[in-house]
């Protein structure tokens, strides 16, 4: 079974500072159909505008994975990392017993945009954790690159969480596949672009929610960016 979300059904928020499309029920947004998915809770498209950002708050429990698209994320925390996290970063944030942080954009003329990612973990309670790490392009090029798993596996970073996140860029002839476990769930969030999953196409925005399969098939893509979970039922 594969459901398509379309980038129009997500919520949507526009808080002056902040534009947010929530993929899943978040903050104001609440659609029973769509509170996660697996062990996947969150993933909000935010485009922060320059000069402004996410005051100082706090997070329990929760892997958060922040992916940068164009600008930059300052970032803040209560276990003394401070960073600067670019396109092409990975940043995991291990909530744990409890942290707090901030995230900015200092930029006086540029929009940071990027996806913020919660994954609920299997392990709570735990010492909160910090992690960052680069991925060239070169490395996603036509194929689906591990950028985050638990154990850190194929030097990703790690999450204690059940599940893969994986990230690839598809254009022309370019194609990939992955093989999946029936038992578990899939999500593939289409950054931008154009892509064919599974046969249907999606474009920027739109996604696909997968049970029950045992296959992934990316194709076709035109100028395309794209995540793709292996998570928990």
């Amino acid at each position: 079974m594969m459901q398509i979300r379309r980038s129009d059904a997500r919520g949507f928020a526009d808080h002056g500072w902040l534009n947010s499309f929530h993929s899943f029920s978040f903050a104001e947004y609440f659609d029973p159909a769509w509170m996660g998915w697996g062990n996947l809770r969150v993933i909000n498209e935010d485009r922060i505008a320059p000069g402004t950002g996410f005051g100082t708050h706090g997070h329990r429990d929760m892997e958060i994975i922040s992916y940068v698209l164009q600008g930059n994320l300052a970032h803040k925390d209560s276990m003394g990392n401070v960073k600067g996290i670019p396109p092409g970063d990975v940043q995991r944030m291990s909530a744990g017993s409890g942290v707090r942080h901030s995230e900015f954009n200092h930029a006086p003329d540029q929009t940071t945009h990027f996806l913020q990612i919660w994954i609920e973990p299997n392990v709570t309670g735990i010492d909160p954790g910090y992690e960052q790490k680069s991925f060239a392009d070169a490395e996603k090029r036509g194929q689906l690159r591990l950028v985050a798993s638990n154990g850190g596996a194929q030097d990703s970073v790690h999450i204690n969480a059940d599940a893969l996140m994986y990230a690839g860029l598809f254009d022309g002839a370019e194609a990939a596949q992955l093989a999946l476990n029936p038992a578990r769930k899939a999500y593939v969030h289409l950054v931008r672009g154009v892509l064919h999953v599974n046969g249907e196409r999606l474009q920027g925005g739109d996604a696909a929610a997968l049970a029950g399969e045992s296959v992934l098939t990316l194709a076709q893509g035109e100028d395309a960016e794209v995540l793709v979970f292996d998570l928990s039922a």
